[in-house]
């Protein structure tokens, strides 16, 4: 495989990548029943905001990003995928014509929530779809390093994906898509690092400079799904605390030590 040229093991292996981490997780996540996804969702906010906080925003900073550069980029992100949520938001609800006199019911109350929850998927599939493409951009920096550090950063790449694309079907799952729909979602956000492979094997000084806002708005759009959308969610539960809180911290734990390993 080493012989290949390398164009072809920088896509082959942002391929697999994606691949490895998406079916792995959906072996996890799909085996799940609808009772215990709450607990799957608890599992993806810990996930989400130490992905972010813990790897992302450092990652950031660390690649040349100043911080007057990288929280104004967070703020920007954050409110710009807000205004995707709600735009996602309208545009699902704008085909309901009908007008409610006096207090809404029960079935307005329902379409409102499958409208919201739409907008949470939207968000989730358009951030990791960031994150995705910056390791394509990852991967094809390691390639043009040395093939055999590509091969092992491609290793690193799953590891480190296969948590957070099950705390992604677990939020879309959550949103009310099918298992079919929310793998096809998902796999179309993990073929971003195809591009990123792509771009950075034929002009990677130039996608290099873009990659801390990249990573950045990544980690925007993580925050703001775990604080506007999911913690919400974990605050009415009524059951089961000690096992949110577990799962919680599980999430955060998983990352650290992925992600230790990664390094």
């Amino acid at each position: 495989m080493l012989g290949l040229p390398l164009y072809f093991q920088i896509a082959l292996a942002c391929l697999a990548g994606g691949v490895l981490s998406l079916f792995a997780a959906a072996l996890v996540m799909f085996g799940l029943s609808r009772r215990w996804l709450a607990y799957a969702v608890s599992f993806s906010i810990g996930v989400l905001l130490a992905t972010a906080l813990l790897h992302l925003l450092p990652e950031a900073l660390e690649s040349g990003l100043s911080p007057h550069e990288a929280f104004p980029t967070l703020l920007c992100g954050i409110l710009g995928f807000f205004a995707l949520e709600k735009f996602a938001i309208w545009r699902h609800a704008h085909g309901n014509t009908d007008t409610h006199v006096g207090a809404p019911s029960c079935e307005d109350h329902t379409h409102e929530h499958h409208h919201a929850q739409g907008g949470e998927a939207l968000v989730i599939v358009v951030g990791d779809g960031f994150h995705n493409f910056v390791d394509g951009l990852m991967i094809a920096a390691a390639f043009l390093a040395d093939p055999h550090l590509g091969w092992l950063a491609t290793a690193a790449v799953v590891a480190h994906e296969v948590p957070q694309e099950a705390g992604d079907f677990a939020i879309l799952l959550a949103a009310g898509l099918s298992r079919a729909r929310a793998f096809v979602w998902n796999g179309l956000s993990s073929l971003a690092s195809l591009g990123g492979g792509v771009i950075g094997y034929i002009a990677f000084e130039e996608a290099q400079r873009a990659i801390p806002y990249l990573v950045t708005l990544a980690a925007a759009s993580f925050v703001y799904i775990a604080i506007a959308d999911l913690m919400p969610r974990l605050k009415r539960e009524q059951r089961g605390i000690l096992g949110h809180a577990a799962l919680l911290a599980l999430g955060i734990v998983t990352v650290l030590l992925l992600n230790g390993h990664r390094h």
